[in-house]
């Protein structure tokens, strides 16, 4: 075979990898956008709370979250690519048993299934990628993927509207099946031929964050899995437990918290002195992983405030119907579309510090402005508002993914990506799951007691006010998010340890 035919082979393979990976992420992140333009509605058709409608949302982040490092830690022994297209055949088995779920609670656990299979792409998309890119144009690489992602949420809000008014929230699921089978099929063997499997001399061997030879840390696994399990349910239904005179459900909240406070000390004691932990916590002594994990977590959670809550806003308070709520939520995705290459660009040239702390300077903009929402805001005016949120996400996510990815070892890179991949489920989460309770709290305080599910326009006084006192706390994480940002190494990003 001569070097030009080589080279084509090269080129053909790459490609197919690029355009798989690709269409996981698209996937992954559109259904993500269809349900959340889909909550009202599934409030409606299930008569169900804000705080069990939440878990149509939150069991799909809750597994993704706890199950990401799982995969990153497993690629060495199954490698990358093997791990990726089970998860493509697990997530379009999912999406197809979501669109027949007779119940809400038979759809939650359908969601779950969907999310697993979710979990092996995106802890392995990152990795895949940077085997096929060279280190100078890692940045360039994973801004396109970004491309990819704007694009799924971006389309997400339109279909659910269009499918939600004309067709039926069912579809919303089935949807994403065809893709998934189209891209199994297409790009099954060439992602075996780059993710693959350690050498057999090393095979199954599960390295700490040093690289030294270590067993899978199952019980920091299960640990993490209860400590965020628990912490998350007392947040959904904080309001329930707490908010009422009952002494029984306000005796389960706070023994809850106490059991949840102790988790986490368990949690991380348990990890300090673990020789090979599923949290590497040495990777976090280093301070360009640990400001890209901490402002990443904190710009996700800052992002799904306003994910969670302004479909509720165009529906409820502006009365938008399903297609024309797609429309408007469709502008903060088209705005990462449009900057996500040149943020990747502006990356590889002057690094991650100024570029993604300028643009999480323009998402604290952003949730300033959408404090001021009232009930004569236009849409346009809301969709001005999610560009401005979208731009500075966009310039954000590239130079930060690619600056913890390129100063981490070769045998690192599996398990980065999936601690970037958990930052950043872990962030949509925790945003999911405190916005809806700090709204929840504020709502039924104005109202006496009212849940989302009652409401009536003569709440809407009650409404705005919620809103604006949780997009200030938003503000006030997207504020400490910037300065994490900017306390990562000026270089950071530059260059690639171990290559």
């Amino acid at each position: 075979m001569t070097g030009s035919d080589s080279d084509k082979r090269e080129k053909r393979l790459r490609q197919r990898v690029f355009l798989t990976v690709s269409a996981g992420v698209f996937m992954s992140t559109m259904d993500s956008s269809l349900v959340n333009v889909a909550l009202p509605t599934l409030m409606q058709v299930f008569s169900t709370s804000l705080a069990v409608t939440e878990w149509v949302m939150l069991i799909y982040l809750l597994a993704i979250t706890v199950l990401l490092v799982f995969w990153g830690r497993l690629c060495i022994h199954w490698g990358c690519g093997r791990i990726y297209t089970k998860g493509m055949v697990l997530f379009t088995a999912g999406s197809l048993l979501c669109g027949l779920a007779p119940s809400v609670w038979f759809l939650i656990g359908f969601r779950f299934v969907q999310a697993v299979g979710a979990s092996m792409m995106m802890a392995t998309g990152p990795a895949l990628i940077r085997s096929i890119y060279p280190p100078r144009l890692l940045g360039r690489g994973l801004g396109l993927i970004g491309v990819a992602t704007s694009l799924g949420l971006m389309t997400g809000p339109v279909v659910s509207g269009l499918l939600l008014r004309w067709v039926h929230w069912r579809a919303i699921f089935l949807v994403t099946v065809p893709v998934g089978i189209a891209f199994v099929l297409f790009g099954r063997s060439s992602l075996m031929q780059v993710g693959k499997a350690a050498e057999p001399g090393s095979k199954g061997k599960i390295t700490d964050c040093r690289g030294q030879p270590g067993r899978f840390d199952l019980t920091g696994s299960l640990l993490w899995a209860g400590t965020v399990s628990l912490t998350l349910l007392l947040a959904t239904h904080a309001t329930t437990l707490c908010c009422g005179k009952d002494f029984v459900p306000s005796f389960i909240f706070h023994a809850g918290s106490v059991c949840m406070v102790l988790s986490w000390l368990l949690f991380l004691w348990y990890e300090m002195r673990c020789p090979a932990p599923m949290l590497p916590l040495e990777l976090f002594r280093q301070r360009f992983f640990a400001m890209a994990m901490v402002s990443s977590t904190l710009s996700f959670a800052v992002l799904f405030f306003v994910l969670i809550l302004i479909p509720f806003y165009l529906d409820r308070i502006l009365g938008l119907p399903s297609d024309r709520i797609g429309y408007v939520m469709m502008a903060l995705p088209l705005s990462v579309f449009i900057v996500s290459p040149l943020a990747g660009r502006l990356h590889d040239r002057v690094g991650a510090k100024f570029v993604a702390t300028s643009g999480l300077l323009c998402c604290l903009v952003g949730m300033l402005l959408l404090t001021t929402l009232d009930r004569e805001t236009t849409a346009l005016s809301v969709a001005f508002r999610l560009v401005l949120m979208g731009f500075g996400q966009a310039m954000f996510l590239a130079p930060n993914s690619a600056s913890a990815l390129a100063n981490v070892t070769d045998e690192q890179a599996g398990l980065t990506a999936s601690l970037l991949a958990t930052s950043r489920n872990f962030g949509m989460l925790a945003g999911t799951a405190l916005g809806g309770l700090l709204f929840a709290v504020h709502f039924a305080r104005e109202t006496g007691g009212l849940d989302m599910r009652d409401f009536i326009p003569a709440a809407t006084p009650a409404f705005l006010f919620a809103l604006k006192q949780t997009f200030l706390y938003g503000a006030a994480l997207s504020a400490i998010s910037v300065i994490a940002s900017w306390l990562r190494q000026p270089n950071g990003g530059q260059g690639r340890k171990g290559a």
